[in-house]
Order: structure tokens, then C-alpha cells, then sequence
């Protein structure tokens, strides 16, 4: 009779054998670490993300980056200064500004004749008084045409003929200057110039920015720190202001703090 038993090395194949096809099956089945997920894991994948790779995701960090990128960019956006523009003025406004209008100040200088010399100003109606010569209409002439009628005025009663004609405009000065007030300033000076009779600009003061203020109206012109009297529309009377700068600008370091403290918390709360 025969034995249909199994033989004994069969089985033991057979036993041996389970064990590896266990491990495969569960190998197959057991999910890969985060760093190996993202690296393996194709494009179209849309299997499941654990947790370890959601975590570690960098964002809090470019978060960050991005608030302190936003206050530099806000720090250089307001302490930039606009363009200015430094064109040559035309003929027209050039004349118009080395014309004697009421308010302004003719100086009179004669050699060796210090009772004849000194500044007089000019009337609201154009008329000037100059010692030994009474009142005089100057409304509309420049200093050279003033100077050519006084000479031979002067030569009359004068051995000698140096006389010196200056026009003057008398300008306030206000804003963010150490000391504001009423300054008289010759056409051939620039803004720097007449900003410095002030005493110059205060620590928050803005001299790029200077505004011409005229009968309590911005004038739409545009000063340089460079720029002539003669090249502008300045008349006796007006305002140079000088405006502050930016809260921001003047206060880079709390912006700063106050960016950092919420970038830290919203890290915080990203990371809980």
C-alpha cells in the first residue's frame, strides 16, 4: 500500500517559503518615510501625505522672509526721494524773475558814500526812496537798467561812479528748519543757500522735498537744493517749506519690531 504522506523536505519548502511571502506582503503595504514619499512620489501622485511631511514643510520659514522683504521694500519706498526736475528755466520766467516787484529790497551800495548806501525796499506800489534822490517807480526794471538811470543821477554831485545795484527778495523760510523766519536773500543764491540763512534742515526734515507756498497755495514747481533764484519763479513774499519726513521713515526700528513680533506669533500658530 502505498504512502501518500508528504515528505518532509516538501514541507519544510513549503514553511520556509510563507515567511517570505509574508514579508513581501507587508512590506508592500507599510507606508515610506516622509523624506523618501516626497522624493519617490511622481507628479500625478495623489496617494496619502503623513503627517512627518506636512510638517516639515518650510512655508513658516518663507513666510518670514517675505514680512521682512515687505518692510524693506516699505523702508525704501518712503525714504526714496522723486526725481527732480533741473531743466533750465525759459527766457520768459528768467525775465520775470530778475524783475523789481513790490516787496523787494534794492540795495544800493556807493563807494566811500556809506550815507548814500543801504537796502530800501520796494512799496506795494512800486516805488522805492533812495537818500538824496527821493522816490522812485523801479516796478518791472532789473538791476542793471536801474543801475544804468541811477549813474549819471549820481555823477551830478558824485566825483566817481562806483555804484552797485543788487535786487533782494525777502523770503520766509518755515517748515523743518532750526530757525524759521523772514530772511532777505540775493537772486544769485540757490535754495541750499537761502535754506542755510535758517540755519538748515532739522535731523526729520526733508531738503529734497522743498515746497513754494504763495499766498497760502503749494505752487506746482519743482526746487532742487541747486537751483538759482534767478531760475525760478520766486518772488519777494513767498515760502520756502521744508516738510518732515514719514513717521515710517523716522521710525525704521518700531516698524521693524512690530513686523517681527507678528511674523514670530503667526510662525508659532503655524507650527502648533
Amino acid at each position: 500500500m502505498a504512502d501518500h504522506r508528504p515528505k518532509p523536505s516538501r514541507i519544510r519548502c513549503l514553511g520556509g517559503s510563507r515567511p517570505g511571502v509574508h514579508r513581501q506582503l507587508v512590506a508592500a503595504t507599510r507606508l515610506p518615510d516622509s523624506a523618501e514619499d516626497d522624493s519617490s512620489r511622481s507628479p500625478g501622485h495623489r496617494g496619502p501625505v503623513s503627517f512627518a511631511t506636512r510638517k516639515n514643510r518650510p512655508v513658516p520659514w518663507r513666510l518670514l522672509s517675505s514680512a521682512y522683504a515687505l518692510v524693506a521694500f516699505v523702508l525704501a519706498c518712503a525714504s526714496a526721494a522723486p526725481a527732480q526736475s533741473t531743466s533750465r528755466p525759459d527766457a520768459a520766467v528768467r525775465a520775470s524773475s530778475t524783475s523789481i516787484r513790490p516787496g523787494d529790497v534794492v540795495r544800493v551800495r556807493i563807494w566811500r558814500e556809506p550815507d548814500l548806501s543801504g537796502e530800501f525796499v520796494v512799496d506795494e506800489t512800486g516805488t522805492v526812496v533812495l537818500p538824496k534822490l527821493g522816490a522812485r517807480t523801479v516796478t518791472g526794471e532789473s538791476a542793471a537798467s536801474l543801475r544804468a538811470e541811477l549813474m549819471p543821477v549820481y555823477e551830478a554831485f558824485l566825483s566817481h561812479s562806483s555804484v552797485e545795484v543788487t535786487v533782494l527778495r525777502r523770503l520766509l523760510v518755515l517748515g523743518a528748519v532750526r530757525n524759521p523766519g523772514l530772511y532777505t536773500v540775493d537772486q544769485t543764491m540757490t535754495v541750499e543757500d537761502g535754506l542755510a540763512l535758517a540755519g538748515g534742515p532739522t535731523p526729520v526734515g526733508t531738503p529734497n522735498h522743498v515746497e513754494l507756498i504763495r499766498h497760502g497755495q503749494k505752487q506746482p514747481v519743482r526746487l532742487t537744493l541747486r537751483t538759482q533764484l534767478t531760475d525760478s519763479s520766486i518772488r519777494s513774499g513767498d515760502q520756502l517749506y521744508v516738510p518732515e519726513r514719514s513717521w515710517i521713515s523716522r521710525n525704521p526700528g518700531v516698524l521693524v519690531g512690530i513686523v517681527s513680533v507678528v511674523a514670530t506669533t503667526l510662525v508659532l500658530a503655524l507650527r502648533h
